[in-house]
């Protein structure tokens, strides 16, 4: 039985007071401390009845505080990196009174967001671009932009990325006033892996770090003599790199750390200083907790990173049972599988191994799957090596990540026909997470490669057999896309069977009207063909299978021998419905007049509701396609009417 949440709202008397930032600069630092208490009550009870990213926002209370009582945005430029961690920052800048539509239909985005405030400089969701933003912003400054300080929050696990050091290097070169906030809490969603890790954890594992503010020379100057040479030998004691120097002064940066991100007895005399004082880069090193002050998230091996609606109390999370396994498990269980029996198959995630379900490969054969890190690119290549070298690598990411990595796809992996397996999980909308996480181009950048197979799954037992088609690939790279959430519920077979490669099939026979779908809208499909069919419409389903390379005798099939052709696909414009198009008009089979639809989603990003709403809002629900495809036939639907909002 799953847990009914419950809400006891504490008292907030000092959160009470602020309307916006303005008003915590009236507060004393004993007030700050006591706000700073109230906010982590507030955003568990708000996540509580939402769901969302809780572990994260927890471990930035005090920062957020801090940094909102130093600094003044909007004038000032607060780039939160990811941006899955500004619950506090929302509810400090005037959208307390929204906060319980988080991740909602029309409510909250759960990342920042341009349009959503004048507070939220700069939107995000991906990783590791805060301090390229916040640099950009700093040079606008410098050309007489209305814009101060820009300061940029970015994680242990983001700052790992090729593309901070890239935004650091640089930064450190224009030695332009910067601040970098470096929150330090050794775990992105899942641990931070590599030396970068390793490095940051050393920063601070020395005992001297604990009891010392550490300050850049300029800083340890102004402190008395014997603590600015205790000072001194910590920051030597602590860095162990010769002269006391960081990695990051070595890049051109001011070092500050590392600071307990919790005290704010430490980061608001830090903050301050550093202000008043700083004239080029700096980095501030803050040791934080993921999931601080709410026990449940605290001793959870997740940190509650992202959590269902839950009971404050117990921190139980309501959950419904499900009615089928999810995709991302079915793969996860199909490729452990194969990989007993292959020993030549290997997993690569970029920091998502339970995301991506190679948890479950890792669990048996650990040597055999790899986190690279919040690092795709490098994952890509990394995957290509493998496969230069004769090993079957699968490289499991998200169809909104991969989008990252694409330069990689492309020369190190398509240029070299590398038999690299791409998983692409999280295909088509994915719901809460909203437009920043949709994965609605994979098909269309992915089938314009040459060599390139490209596979989406109807269903969960599509999926196991075309983890089996992928591994037994080997003439080029192979990609299978796959949604987020439950399969369909169909009969899971003992082991996927590899597919002829591009071949589709028939999945209901019918004469006047086709339907061609790629990917997990195969229901969809049916329903709208069971809705034609009641209009004495008789209707053929298929399933594609393959976007490239195409069934065109399928395709030919369906199109000389039925009135009308619809295309459906879960992808932007470009995609799957564009190559079909592209082979009717080169064999000449639009000649002679074929009546053909292709419903992709729209040429627009489309905002966080349930999967459900947002394809209705995407017109791609089984009415609009039972609509669309009256339309082609030139049938007036009046019971079809479009859902698109």
């Amino acid at each position: 039985m799953t847990p009914t949440p419950t809400s006891t709202p504490t008292p907030t008397p000092t959160l009470d007071r602020v309307a916006g930032p303005s008003d915590l600069k009236a507060l004393s630092d004993a007030e700050l401390a006591r706000l700073a208490g109230e906010l982590r009550a507030e955003v568990i009870d708000a996540v509580s009845v939402t769901g969302g990213h809780l572990g994260s926002s927890l471990g930035v209370v005090e920062l957020t505080v801090a940094l909102h009582a130093v600094f003044n945005t909007p004038f000032d430029k607060l780039i939160w990196d990811v941006g899955h961690q500004c619950y506090p920052h929302k509810v400090l800048t005037g959208r307390r009174g929204r906060i319980r539509t988080l991740r909602q239909k029309d409510g909250l985005s759960g990342f920042t967001k341009r349009a959503e405030s004048e507070h939220d400089p700069f939107g995000a969701a991906h990783s590791s671009t805060s301090i390229s933003a916040a640099l950009g912003f700093a040079a606008a400054r410098e050309f007489g932009r209305a814009t101060g300080d820009a300061i940029a929050v970015i994680g242990d696990g983001a700052i790992s990325a090729g593309m901070a050091y890239e935004a650091l290097n640089n930064a450190g070169s224009q030695g332009r006033r910067l601040f970098v906030i470096l929150n330090d809490n050794e775990m992105s969603i899942a641990p931070p892996v590599g030396a970068m890790s390793r490095y940051l954890s050393g920063l601070y594992a020395s005992p001297p770090a604990a009891a010392l503010q550490q300050m850049t020379e300029g800083f340890e100057a102004a402190l008395p003599g014997p603590l600015r040479e205790g000072a001194r030998r910590a920051r030597q004691l602590v860095t162990g790199m010769p002269g006391g120097g960081t990695l990051f002064e070595e890049l051109g940066f001011s070092y500050i750390g590392p600071i307990d991100g919790h005290d704010m007895g430490q980061l608001l005399p830090v903050l301050r200083a550093a202000r008043a004082r700083t004239s080029g880069p700096v980095l501030i090193h803050c040791c934080t907790v993921k999931g601080k002050g709410y026990a449940p998230a605290e001793h959870a091996a997740d940190k509650y990173h992202g959590v269902a609606k839950f009971d404050v109390a117990s921190g139980a999370q309501t959950k419904k049972a499900p009615n089928a396994p999810a995709y991302t498990k079915v793969f996860g269980r199909a490729l452990t599988d194969l990989a007993a029996e292959d020993e030549r198959i290997v997993g690569i995630t970029a920091a998502m191994p339970s995301g991506t379900g190679l948890d479950i490969m890792a669990e048996r054969f650990p040597a055999r799957v790899f986190d690279v890190g919040i690092a795709e690119q490098h994952g890509v290549t990394f995957a290509a090596g493998l496969a230069a070298a004769g090993m079957r690598p699968f490289c499991a990411i998200y169809s909104t990540f991969l989008q990252r990595a694409y330069d990689q796809v492309v020369h190190d992996v398509a240029l070299q026909r590398l038999p690299v397996r791409f998983a692409i999980d999280r295909a088509g909308l994915v719901g809460a997470d909203g437009a920043t996480h949709a994965g609605a181009f994979d098909v269309a950048y992915l089938a314009n490669l040459p060599g390139f197979t490209v596979m989406a799954a109807a269903d969960e037992a599509e999926l196991m057999h075309m983890v089996a088609t992928a591994a037994a690939h080997d003439s080029g790279p192979i990609a299978f896309r796959y949604p987020r959430g439950e399969g369909a519920g169909v009969d899971l077979p003992e082991r996927g069977v590899p597919l002829e490669i591009g071949r589709g099939r028939v999945v209901r026979e019918g004469t006047t009207l086709a339907l061609l779908s790629f990917g997990a809208h195969l229901g969809e499909c049916i329903a709208a063909a069971e809705a034609l069919e009641a209009r004495g419409i008789s209707v053929t389903v298929a399933d594609a299978r393959f976007a490239k390379p195409l069934d065109t005798d399928l395709i030919s099939r369906l199109a000389t021998g039925h009135a009308a052709l619809v295309t459906v696909e879960q992808g932007a414009q470009g995609g799957f419905g564009a190559h079909v198009l592209h082979h009717l008009a080169a064999t000449g089979a639009l000649d002679t007049g074929l009546r053909i639809r292709t419903m992709t989603l729209p040429d627009r990003f489309i905002d966080q509701a349930s999967p459900a709403e947002m394809y209705a809002a995407a017109g791609l629900g089984a009415q609009d396609i039972a609509a669309t495809a009256m339309e082609a036939l030139g049938v007036a639907a009046p019971h079809f009417d479009r859902q698109r909002a």
